[in-house]
């Protein structure tokens, strides 16, 4: 490639700087969001288990809006911010599907009913958007100011694909976790859980139910796949309303995908392997950045090669135990 080239790109604005949204558009958008959330609670006003039926017909729904939101964002900013959009999306997607079963083992661990269990993650997920917005203008505001951050969050992201490629499900132990060990030593909080109920009063005192304290540890969660995640996100734009849509977007679909795929881990064997690989690719990219601007369609393109990859060679090396698991099962039936 040219020197002329590399010094053009190196000269460029970062991907997305150039886009503006207006304060009206803003209000529009934490507005229509507020609506989607408002839907969500009245669906599930009444507790109860999530079938998985439910789970399927939720889940299609919320990618359908997650991806049909590229158009509005084609329309509306132009193809480059539907680019950023949806490949920030799906980035976000297929990193928190690693969110979503150690999901899995804190609700096990807290033995939390099912009939529970949406409304913790709702809740969760509530304040997780929260925290999201704050990171993300924070994480966008110190790039800006300070370009040689790049190299930081790129480093940081390859560590993070290290460490996420080699990771074992196993070694997750929320009972070793010092924000409980901390909440258990400072806070009252009842035996048994009390219906719906984060708190209750007894004897004039104020107590936490476990549930409170599974939501503590929901959030925890997400503080620390945050802090993988956005950087990652900001290796492909540096517009705050795109990187918040597409984590709005990804996020709300959550709770849905929990119960779709939470019993699935033992089915995804490859999964760290494909989101290390991409957050690998994203760190490369972020650094890289410095110099060149590979075009955001061309990660897209990468991104879902990886993840198409991962999950058809995980269900193949996956295939015969499952299918020797169901022969047993109906043997032991018939039996």
């Amino acid at each position: 490639m040219p020197i002329s080239t590399l010094v053009a790109a190196s000269e460029a604005a970062p991907p997305g700087s150039d886009i503006v949204v207006s304060p009206l558009a803003w209000v529009a958008f934490l507005a229509f969001t507020a609506v989607l959330i408002a839907i969500d609670l009245l669906l599930h006003r009444d507790d109860h288990e999530i079938s998985f039926k439910e789970a399927a017909v939720s889940s299609a729904v919320w990618i359908a809006l997650g991806v049909s939101f590229t158009f509005v964002m084609w329309v509306w900013l132009g193809g480059d911010a539907a680019t950023q959009y949806i490949t920030g999306y799906v980035i976000e997607k297929s990193l928190s599907v690693d969110n979503v079963f150690v999901w899995a083992v804190i609700l096990g661990y807290f033995a939390v009913p099912k009939h529970l269990q949406h409304r913790v993650l709702f809740w969760g997920i509530f304040g997780a958007l929260v925290l999201r917005f704050a990171f993300i203008f924070a994480g966008i505001a110190l790039l800006n100011q300070l370009e040689w951050l790049i190299f930081v969050f790129g480093g940081f992201l390859l560590f993070t694909a290290w460490r996420v490629a080699t990771h074992d499900e196993g070694e997750i132990h929320p009972e070793q976790n010092p924000v409980l060990k901390l909440m258990r030593r400072t806070i009252p909080v009842t035996a048994d859980y009390e219906g719906r109920h984060f708190f209750v009063r007894r004897d004039l005192r104020r107590f936490a139910t476990p549930l409170f304290v599974v939501l503590v540890m929901v959030e925890l969660t997400d503080v620390v796949f945050a802090v993988d995640s956005i950087p990652a996100i900001l290796a492909v734009s540096r517009s705050q309303f795109v990187v918040f849509s597409s984590n709005v977007f990804a996020i709300l679909g959550l709770r849905s995908l929990y119960f779709l795929l939470a019993g699935a881990a033992d089915r995804l064997v490859y999964l760290n392997v494909g989101l290390g690989i991409i957050l690998a690719f994203v760190g490369v990219k972020m650094i890289a950045s410095h110099w060149y601007h590979l075009p955001t369609l061309l990660s897209l393109a990468f991104i879902a090669v990886v993840l198409t990859v991962t999950v058809v060679a995980s269900l193949r090396a996956t295939a015969d135990d499952h299918a020797g698991a169901a022969e047993s099962q109906e043997g032991q039936a018939h039996g």
